[in-house]
């Protein structure tokens, strides 16, 4: 990966022998990745960021200047959206096992809620009677689910949504105003999309008040630049099945969805300091001035977390046809504080500036306390 030069001006302009790790996000490529969604061919849509993959406000402010509305799954963010100024009929609410309290609370919001259980659906519509509300669906009996880095998100091993046939018992339809569901995460391939999408459209038919199809997100980010999301192959036939559905139902359907990682992924940094080296056989140990308690997607998924690794010395970026096989590692005593595993990099100095990509998503927002090691500042360009 190559680094723009405005990113690494940056990083030289702010860097002292020894800084604190910090976040910096190319606001550019944000707001490029929300207006392909906006560009989404089918008329009657609706874009969500889903914002636990970054909840930062100065990200959620460009994303609201885009035009792109905000999904949320827990209280906190649902207050960090009407912190930055999104109406009730902008975000949408998901999430499992709420409680009476928070049901209230999110539906004296006003926002849009899908719930995720039989059981939440009777406490619905004990507290609210006659009220619509929208579904959480798993429909992972109908297709062979994929197992993601995350695990299943429909089939029998995951513990989210109505299956089939709690949905086939659902006492009354009619209150139901909403089908939505969630197939896995970091996804390219188009066709599962698809398929699991069709299997939802065949039970639209059911609910007489059904306004939207929500097929939710996660849209793959490219780890190296060999595996992308085609977006446009995905456009055109979202559309088309939204229309057979629209057509199925004699009725307009709103189409939502939900990217998360995939809007800000590609458009964050990770940066730090080489504060240790040490030598072992042929292989380096490179010791950082940061903990991934702070950067923590390789701590939440090792070995498939995979970022991209860049190196500045003396105010450029390093590239060498000689590389050797290196370790990064965190500045704790955790065993697993390990950024990356055997990979091929130039000799690394002490001193160096490591910058690691694609730390815009599920990275400072997943920060944890468990190491003792504080909160990245974040810095937008």
């Amino acid at each position: 990966m190559i680094l723009k030069k405005e990113i690494i001006n940056y990083i030289i302009n702010n860097a002292e022998k020894e800084f604190d790790p910090y976040y910096i996000y190319d606001s550019e490529v944000i707001r490029e990745h929300c207006r392909v969604f906006q560009n989404i061919s089918y008329k009657n849509k609706s874009i969500h960021f889903a914002s636990m993959a970054n909840v930062n406000l100065d990200f959620l402010r460009i994303v609201k200047e885009e035009k792109v509305k905000v999904f949320v799954n827990s209280v906190l963010h649902l207050q960090a959206a009407q912190e930055v100024g999104y109406r009730k009929e902008e975000i949408i609410f998901t999430a499992s096992a709420l409680s009476e309290k928070k049901m209230i609370f999110a539906q004296s919001c006003g926002v849009q809620l899908n719930l995720d259980s039989p059981s939440q659906l009777a406490l619905w519509s004990k507290l609210f009677p006659n009220e619509p509300v929208g579904i959480r669906c798993n429909i992972g009996d109908k297709i062979k689910p994929y197992s993601t880095h995350a695990g299943f998100f429909i089939g029998k091993e995951s513990r989210l949504g109505f299956t089939s046939e709690e949905i086939a018992l659902i006492p009354d339809r009619s209150i139901v105003n909403g089908l939505h569901i969630y197939v896995g995460t970091d996804i390219v391939d188009v066709d599962y999309f698809i398929n699991c999408y069709k299997e939802l459209t065949e039970i639209a038919t059911h609910f007489p008040n059904l306004e939207y199809l929500n097929f939710g997100g996660g849209f793959g980010v490219s780890e190296n630049g060999e595996r992308q999301f085609d977006i446009s192959e995905y456009n055109k036939r979202v559309t088309q099945l939204m229309i057979e559905a629209s057509e199925h139902c004699g009725k307009n359907l709103r189409l939502i969805l939900e990217p998360g990682r995939i809007i800000g992924g590609d458009a964050g940094f990770f940066v730090c300091n080489v504060t240790d080296v040490k030598k072992r056989g042929k292989n380096f140990l490179v010791g950082l001035n940061a903990s991934t308690v702070q950067f923590s997607r390789p701590l939440m998924y090792p070995d498939t977390a995979i970022h991209p690794v860049m190196i500045i010395r003396d105010g450029v970026q390093l590239f060498s046809s000689l590389n050797y096989t290196t370790d990064l590692y965190g500045c704790s005593t955790y065993s697993r504080d390990m950024f990356r595993r055997n990979v091929q990099l130039p000799e690394i100095k002490i001193g160096d500036i490591i910058v690691f990509g694609n730390a815009g998503s599920y990275s400072a927002s997943s920060h944890c306390k468990f190491l003792g090691f504080p909160k990245p500042e974040e810095y937008f360009l």
